[in-house]
C-alpha cells in the first residue's frame, strides 16, 4: 500500500524519478546565471531541512546553455521547497526578495552569517546579507522578531539597537529591551 513496485522511469535527470515524487504547489524559482547547482548544494549543507532534489539537464541548446548542461536544479532550504534555473546573465538577484532565517541563539546566527559571507557572500545592514551568487538573506533572530512585536518602548529600543548593527548581536538586543 504505503510502497510503489512500479519500476522508476528514467527521465532526463541525474537521478531517477517515481510517480510518488511530485514538485510542491507553490515553490521559489530563483534565476541564476549557470551556478544554480552550486547553490542549491551550498544552501542544503548549511542550514536544517535542506535538501537536493532533481537536477535537470537541458534537451537542447537554449540561449545560455548547450544540450545536457544543468538547466533546472530542485531543492529545499529549511523545508521550502526551490527550483535554481541556470538561466544565463540577463536577470540579477536584489533585496526585493529575500530568505528569512529565524535562529533561536548568537550560535546560531553567528554560523549561518559566517557560513554565508565567508563564502564570497557579503554583509549588509540590521541582519541582512547577500551570498556569492547575489541571493538576500535576513540573519533573524527570533529575541529581535519577539522585542519588535511588543510594540512600545521595548520595540523602540530594540529598534535602535539593531540599526547600526550589520550581523545582530543578541546580547545587544536584549540589553536593549530590558533598559
Amino acid at each position: 500500500m504505503g510502497t510503489s513496485t512500479r519500476e522508476p522511469k528514467i527521465s532526463n535527470t541525474d537521478r531517477y524519478e517515481t510517480e510518488d515524487e511530485h514538485m510542491a504547489k507553490n515553490t521559489i524559482f530563483l534565476w541564476y546565471d549557470k551556478d544554480a547547482e552550486a547553490a542549491a548544494r551550498f544552501y542544503t549543507k548549511t542550514f536544517p531541512d535542506s535538501a537536493m532534489g532533481r537536477i535537470v539537464r537541458a534537451p537542447t541548446a537554449y540561449p545560455s546553455g548547450k544540450k545536457g548542461d544543468v538547466l533546472t536544479v530542485e531543492f529545499t532550504v529549511v523545508g521550502v521547497h526551490c527550483v535554481g534555473l541556470n538561466g544565463g546573465p540577463e536577470f540579477k538577484h536584489n533585496e526585493a526578495f529575500s530568505f528569512q532565517i529565524t535562529t533561536d541563539d548568537q550560535d546560531e546566527t553567528d554560523r549561518y552569517w559566517n557560513a554565508i559571507v565567508g563564502n564570497g557572500g557579503q554583509e549588509s545592514a540590521c541582519g541582512w546579507c547577500k551570498d556569492r551568487w547575489g541571493v538576500s538573506w535576513q540573519i533573524t533572530p527570533r529575541v529581535l522578531t519577539e522585542a519588535l512585536a511588543a510594540g512600545g518602548e521595548e520595540a523602540s529600543r530594540a529598534f535602535e539597537a539593531m540599526m547600526p548593527m550589520k550581523k545582530i548581536d543578541i546580547a545587544t538586543i536584549e540589553v536593549a529591551r530590558r533598559r
